[in-house]
């Protein structure tokens, strides 16, 4: 095994766990709810006139961010990420994600994050299923296919 220096990114990586994690906890001591992305987005279907508000900001402020941190970041941080799947690949994987996270009562954000933070036992076991199956994946696509 050997590992891709160009792109092992340990401090980056690192520092966006930290924020994801601060985020998440500043969003239940300050609105009482999990940060689970999921749980955000289906709440608005149907909208709940009381609570729709939010959620929007919430989901505009969550697509707009790299346009933001684009904008604001010096050129030494930017780098266009590689992905090697055409669009219908990337329309499968969404979908199945989608549906995933339907069985799964919740996303990885939700369960890996903020649910084993709260020592759930469902978020550890849908966590380790998570990754689980990444690492399936990743090994059948490496060494198999």
């Amino acid at each position: 095994m050997t590992i891709d220096w160009s792109h092992f990114t340990p401090w980056t990586s690192l520092s966006g766990g930290v924020l994801l994690g601060l985020a998440s906890a500043m969003f239940i001591l300050l609105n009482g709810r999990i940060l689970g992305i999921s749980g955000i987005l289906g709440g608005l279907i149907p909208p709940k006139r009381t609570d729709a508000l939010w959620r929007l900001a919430f989901l505009a402020g969550l697509f707009s961010s790299p346009w933001v941190f684009k904008a604001l970041a010096p050129t030494s941080l930017l780098s266009a990420p590689r992905i090697d799947a055409g669009v219908v690949l990337l329309v499968i994987a969404g979908l199945l994600v989608g549906v995933g996270t339907r069985y799964g009562s919740g996303c990885t954000s939700g369960h890996g994050v903020c649910g084993l933070a709260r020592l759930s036992p469902r978020s550890l076991v849908a966590t380790l299923a998570f990754m689980a199956a990444g690492f399936a994946v990743v090994f059948i696509a490496r060494h198999v296919l």
